[in-house]
Formats: C-alpha cells, structure tokens, sequence
C-alpha cells in the first residue's frame, strides 16, 4: 500500500503547491468577508452560527450531542456557540418530545427568518462572484468543492483516503 510520502512524489508538486496556496488564500478570503453576501452589514453572520442554523433546519431539533457529533466537532463547542443564539431568541431550547428531562435545540421562527435573509444575501454574492461562469461551470465548481470538504471531513475522522464523508460536517 503506498504511503502519503509515495503518493505525494508520484503527484506534481508544482501543481500541488498550487493547489494548497489557493486552499490558504480562500480560507483567508473568506474569513475576511465571512462570506457575508451583499448589502448591508446586517447580511453577515458569523460562521459558526450560519453552520448551526443550517443544520437545525436542514435536520429538525436535535440534542447538544447530535449536533456535536453530526458536526464533527465537541459538545462542549457546541454548547459555546449555541449560547448566543439562545440569548438572541434564533434558537430556543424545548424539552425533548419524548424523554421531557431532555432538552433539544430548535430554530425559532426569528432563528429561520434570519437565516433565509442571510441565505439570499449568500445566494446574490455567489451569483457576483460567478458572474461569467456557465451553470456547467458553477455545477462542477460546487462539485469539486464538495468532493474536497468531503475529503478532509474524512481525513479529520481518521477515514481512509476516498471515503465518502459527510460534506456538510464543518
């Protein structure tokens, strides 16, 4: 079986470089404007509440651990990150349907009107930032950009190289 070195030295480094100094300069980028849309300010949400969000909405309510572990991240980050969205009513905390000792979290109502105008200031950045792209050309983008998320999600959970990880995971 080759290894990460073998691997590497059969690969173009100059391409490679390439590649990993574009990786630093989106990571850069899009830490610099949050990827935040358009428009006002207020269309910015920071990145660790906007992956929250998503994945209560996408998901349904769920426990701190769910979230966690659906997440790939600890529970007690999450707790961390939840807070200030429970203090700002974007999510509420409910007791558990059917064990009520439980407490799951739930996108409220302010939580889903806030992520659909921060969605739809996202939409209209993507829109600028690939305008002159053919939908053939943002569909193979958002491809390979998801067979790369998936990858290091995969790498991070100790999964051999080509597992089909979550992409979602953050």
């Amino acid at each position: 079986m080759p290894t990460s070195q073998d691997m590497t030295t059969e690969l173009d480094p100059g391409l490679l470089d390439a590649l990993q100094h574009q990786v630093a300069v989106f990571a850069r980028r899009a830490e610099q404007t949050r990827l935040g849309g358009t428009g006002q300010l207020r269309n910015s949400m920071d990145r660790a509440a906007y992956l929250l969000l998503n994945r209560l909405d996408r998901e349904g309510s769920m426990g701190v651990k769910a979230l966690a572990a659906g997440m790939g991240i600890d529970s007690s980050t999450v707790t961390r990150q939840v807070a200030p969205l429970v203090d700002t009513g974007l999510v509420k905390r409910t007791s558990h349907p059917e064990d009520g000792r439980a407490v799951v979290l739930q996108l409220s109502p302010r939580g889903q009107a806030r992520l659909e105008e921060v969605r739809a200031s996202r939409r209209e950045l993507m829109a600028e930032v690939t305008d002159g792209w053919t939908p053939a050309e943002r569909a193979s983008f958002c491809a390979l950009l998801t067979r790369f998320n998936s990858a290091l999600s995969a790498r991070q959970s100790g999964l051999p190289a080509g597992t089909d990880a979550t992409a979602s995971k953050s």
